[in-house]
């Protein structure tokens, strides 16, 4: 069993071009349990509030259930569930869940592959994190989930029938992409303006897809924004996007104490009015418009893209594009639908 490839087929619910994590963040929850301890079971009613935390942080921004991957994850070939009479799972529903004991574990053939070859728990981690997620949220994820370190050195992944040569060459092409993208926005920020560069040498400036590679997005400069290291995590995980008009937008689930974290994301919504080449918004902030032609990346649905309801912007209420989390449209029955690609 190539259990790479197995992994690299999980079916998520999608709709839109945007997909949900919910199978992803659960398995790699289990990866790291079974690093930690590898005969134990997951009983649902114990790790309910870990996975819901899970899609809290990296799921939808509408409210959702570890219920839905818990129980669909077993079409995929790699999780089982069993309830305290050795039944399968009595179905998509928290109390039957809780009630009869349900516990999740790897599939019996994960498990064995696992034990004959230990590292292969940390190239599944590496690959489920490069192909469902963006680079600035695998450290997180990757704690959030308990897997143990060492993933990161694994090589990334490439697709079925790729080649070291192709992922080698994918690895230029990151490098030749954030060279485009901070030339031809000036080396600063389009959100606020950092401009850092101790001895000449640009830092915690980053190429940030809009619509993530990991879900279709090209790795192009028209899918590209100049970000500091900071709005390019916020923009990962939903916190911050672009309204139709290029301004910014700040998630209301955004919450800040001090003056610092008002003033460099709250601060910014409303901010950028199109990003026109005179790189002068209304609202006073230095957003540049690419120097070099490449043009203002068109704020197309992120793979996380579903923060319509759920944003902060001082224009009328207009209604925005997010550029964040994957997730669903905001209907629960929809979730349900990760569950029946997968059923």
């Amino acid at each position: 069993m190539d259990w790479g490839q197995r992994v690299g087929t999980i079916r998520q619910w999608a709709r839109g071009g945007r997909r949900a994590p919910h199978k992803p963040l659960l398995l790699l929850y289990a990866l790291g349990r079974w690093q930690r301890e590898p005969d134990a079971g997951l009983r649902y009613s114990e790790v309910e509030q870990d996975l819901a935390l899970l899609l809290v942080r990296y799921g939808p921004p509408s409210p959702t259930t570890p219920v839905y991957p818990f129980h669909h994850l077993q079409s995929d070939g790699v999780w089982e569930v069993r309830t305290e009479h050795g039944e399968r799972s009595p179905g998509p529903t928290a109390t039957a869940l809780r009630a009869s004991g349900a516990t999740g574990r790897l599939s019996p053939g994960l498990r064995a592959a696992l034990a004959a070859d230990p590292p292969l728990a940390g190239r599944l981690a590496r690959q489920l994190l490069v192909t469902r997620f963006p680079p600035s949220l695998h450290p997180d994820i990757a704690a959030d989930t308990g897997l143990a370190p060492g993933w990161e050195a694994d090589a990334p992944p490439g697709p079925p029938g790729g080649t070291a040569a192709a992922a080698a060459g994918r690895g230029r092409r990151s490098t030749e992409l954030r060279r485009e993208v901070l030339t031809a926005y000036e080396y600063r920020c389009a959100f606020c303006g950092f401009d850092g560069a101790p001895a000449g040498r640009p830092v915690a400036l980053e190429a940030a897809h809009v619509r993530w590679v990991a879900f279709e997005g090209t790795d192009t400069p028209d899918n590209a924004l100049c970000l500091c290291s900071l709005h390019h995590k916020l923009l990962d995980l939903g916190v911050m996007g672009l309204d139709e008009e290029g301004a910014i937008t700040v998630s209301r689930a955004f919450v800040a104490r001090g003056d610092s974290g008002r003033q460099q994301v709250l601060a910014l919504a409303g901010r950028g009015g199109g990003c026109t080449a005179a790189g002068q918004p209304a609202g006073g902030a230095r957003v540049r418009a690419p120097a070099r032609g490449a043009g203002l990346p068109r704020p197309t649905p992120h793979p996380a893209a579903g923060l319509t309801s759920d944003t902060r912007c001082p224009r009328a209420g207009r209604r925005v594009v997010g550029a964040g989390r994957p997730v669903r449209d905001g209907q629960a029955a929809a979730v349900a639908a990760e569950g029946a690609g997968g059923r």
